[in-house]
């Protein structure tokens, strides 16, 4: 007693005397034999006679919201709970009392895990957040770009693959993946486009004795002609060019489900099919408009299959050769127009390529070799990884920056070509208009590309401006034709007063009737000489 004496007088005041028990017991025993349950016992006596709440007999394991620079609100919620577990009387709060939400909440247990993401979004800083939610939208259109809807040759390998293999329907989809159909169409509409905007004397002149209205082509039997075989030509060049690279078409995910990829059309039925559109093709233009005509699909045909394909692996000025390509089209169309006006003797290929009357042609284009490049490098960009796995020297992983520099500087040079079509009167004054709206549209998306480097999803609007901007141009060259609404004015509100008393003033002489009279005073000239001596000699 007296060593118990000493140490109460050494500890403290008597009314603590729970705790100092406890500390001459603690010192009095060996470690060993006090066990864990019993001192755990003998401390949660000494906390309920010094007043301490029972439902914090266990020490709160340390938190992420203890190490938060959030703390104002940590305390508010620690005193909360701990007034509502006083309000007891020293029991244990029920399940759905807001005292055990919350200290559900800040003391998770293993029973009741709370995920990471849960805990950083309540105890997440408001600026914080924001900077978080920006990011996540910055990744998700990020990986929204390099997601690409396949095309058309992939669906109708697909729709051909699942037909039964004795069904003629599965061939002929496949051989028509063959062609890319989506190519193909706008290659005929370039071309439709530029046969439809050729001037002809006879339209612009408005004769109402031969047609009341202009139209859009000169002859329904030619544009026929000149369409289909515009089509198998180009399906030709398409066929081709899968036929030259199947084992790289199946390291892209955009072109691995082409038909020779699959296996849904052999190599051998692929040459046959290329042969056989080629001639078809080149045999409906050379009978069907003019031999020009069929000479620029030729070399188109070449130009795309054997020196585009291969030069895609080789260097990065296939992107020049590709578009050379996209503009033989539009030209295409204006010479086989050209070809129903020629008269005998100046329908050389020199006089449809090369004359004052082919300038037209030339700007169109030049519309859709300037329109190749913000289309591709847009589209391109979004697949630069697969282009590099692939093998394709491609611009947008060789040379990101100038990619994006010739993308900018082919959509400014719409300007200068779409006012060039106005200058030569292929097009009025509200081609204009359209013209100049469409190709702000793309240099704006143009610029925010070069701006961005392709990010911040500028490469997806470019690609989609090129896609709208080229058929406001095509279109609006049909509407806006040199002379097209004049008979339509004239038949609603009659001819101009002017030009009327201007042909008023005119003496209208017909040439064949002047030849005429000049022969017959040439052959009455010399009669008159030889009469005139007799005749004065008779006087004499």
């Amino acid at each position: 007693m007296s060593l118990l004496r000493c140490s109460l007088r050494a500890v403290g005041p008597t009314r603590d005397a729970g705790r100092i028990s406890s500390q001459c017991f603690l010192r009095r025993s060996p470690p060993s034999r006090l066990s864990a349950a019993g001192l755990r016992g003998f401390i949660s006596s000494s906390r309920s006679h010094s007043g301490s709440a029972a439902s914090q007999s266990a020490p709160a394991p340390l938190h992420r919201s203890f190490f938060s620079s959030n703390r104002a609100e940590d305390a508010a919620a620690n005193k909360s709970s701990l007034l509502s577990s006083l309000s007891t009387n020293n029991g244990n709060p029920p399940p759905d009392s807001p005292a055990r939400k919350s200290t559900s909440d800040h003391h998770p247990t293993s029973s009741s895990p709370v995920s990471p993401t849960s805990e950083s979004t309540q105890t997440e800083l408001p600026h914080r957040r924001r900077k978080r939610l920006k990011d996540e939208a910055a990744a998700s259109d990020t990986e929204a770009e390099h997601v690409i809807p396949p095309d058309a040759s992939a669906q109708l390998s697909a729709f051909s693959s699942a037909l039964p293999t004795t069904s003629p329907r599965r061939k002929m989809a496949a051989f028509l993946a063959l062609c890319k159909p989506r190519l193909s169409v706008l290659v005929v509409l370039s071309a439709s486009a530029a046969y439809g905007m050729y001037p002809i004397s006879t339209l612009l002149a408005l004769d109402p004795s031969m047609t009341p209205l202009p139209t859009l082509s000169t002859s329904t039997l030619t544009f026929l002609y000149l369409t289909a075989g515009t089509f198998l030509s180009s399906c030709c060049a398409n066929t081709i060019n899968m036929f030259l690279e199947p084992k790289y078409d199946a390291l892209m995910s955009r072109t691995r489900n082409r038909p020779l990829v699959r296996g849904l059309v052999s190599r051998r039925g692929a040459v046959l099919f290329a042969i056989a559109t080629a001639i078809s093709g080149l045999g409906l233009l050379y009978f069907g408009t003019n031999p020009t005509v069929t000479a620029l699909s030729a070399g188109n045909i070449v130009l795309y299959g054997f020196i585009y394909t291969p030069l895609k692996r080789i260097h990065v000025i296939n992107t020049w050769v590709g578009a050379i390509v996209g503009g033989i089209p539009p030209l295409m169309g204006w010479v086989a127009a050209a070809g129903q006006t020629a008269t005998t003797g100046h329908d050389t290929w020199r006089d449809m390529l090369f004359s004052t009357d082919s300038v037209g042609g030339w700007l169109l284009g030049g519309i859709l070799f300037a329109w190749q490049f913000p289309h591709f490098n847009a589209l391109s960009h979004t697949i630069r990884e697969e282009y590099k796995r692939a093998g394709y020297k491609m611009l947008c992983w060789k040379n990101p920056a100038m990619n994006a520099r010739v993308a900018l500087r082919y959509s400014v040079l719409m300007f200068p070509i779409s006012i060039g079509l106005w200058w030569v009167g292929v097009v009025g004054h509200g081609f204009l208009v359209s013209s100049s709206l469409a190709n702000a549209w793309l240099v704006k998306e143009a610029y925010r590309f070069w701006k961005y480097q392709g990010g911040q999803g500028s490469a997806r609007g470019l690609f989609w401006a090129s896609i709208w901007q080229l058929p406001v141009l095509l279109v609006g060259g049909l509407v806006t034709k040199k002379g097209l609404w004049d008979g339509v004015w004239q038949q609603a509100f009659g001819p101009p007063e002017d030009l009327e008393d201007d042909e008023a003033d005119y003496v209208y002489v017909d040439e064949e009737e002047e030849a005429a009279a000049a022969a017959a005073a040439a052959a009455a000239a010399p009669v008159v000489a030889s009469t005139t001596p007799t005749q004065v000699t008779s006087r004499a």
